[in-house]
């Protein structure tokens, strides 16, 4: 790709996020054309649609939480890493309002453009949960799929005006419910 090609590329993918983060994933194309100040053809040239929009915005990320999962399972203790990654998790699913929703979609149709970065990241998930019940730091009777539906459920509260200010809390009280030598000031 060529130098101008990939700097309007990058410029339409913070135009994006900066949209996404404040309106939610539902963000009209014509919306985040007209802040990036070019034509919705423009746009539609890069991104033919939403979904590769959103793929090319939330595959840098999935990839960070991913490359993040690898690092903790080598650098902290199981409960640490597992309670890290969820947290690091949690929080980057509420930066783009919506995503939970496509992000659970996605995992369960193989023709998404977001599948892949979906699986990847459930997979990193279950890797430290693994660990952690490996160690009989864990819950054993729960996987990957349940971590993930845990990260959209946690995520979800964020998005809820009147729950976001206990997502906190409930973040830790699924952490201590998750780990099995939780005790009782939790993670």
């Amino acid at each position: 790709m060529r130098a101008d090609a990939r700097k309007n590329r990058d410029h339409l993918l913070a135009v994006a996020g900066t949209a996404i983060s404040e309106q939610g994933v539902d963000v009209s194309l014509r919306d985040i054309a007209r802040r990036a100040d070019v034509g919705l053809a423009t746009l539609l040239r890069h991104f033919p649609t939403r979904e590769a929009l959103l793929d090319a915005l939330l595959r840098t990320s999935f990839d960070q939480l991913t490359a993040k999962a690898d690092e903790l399972e080598t650098s902290s203790s199981p409960e640490d890493a597992l309670v890290s990654w969820l947290r690091d998790c949690v929080a980057w699913t509420t930066e783009y309002r919506g995503v939970t929703v496509l992000m659970a979609a996605a995992i369960e149709d193989p023709e998404s453009a977001l599948h892949a970065s979906c699986v990847t990241l459930r997979a990193a998930g279950a890797r430290l949960l693994t660990r952690a019940q490996d160690a009989g730091l864990a819950r054993d009777d729960i996987d990957g799929t349940d971590v993930f539906a845990l990260v959209a459920m946690l995520a979800w509260l964020g998005d809820q005006p009147s729950l976001a200010p206990r997502a906190d809390r409930l973040f830790g009280v699924v952490a201590n419910a998750i780990l099995t030598t939780a005790g009782d000031d939790g993670p």
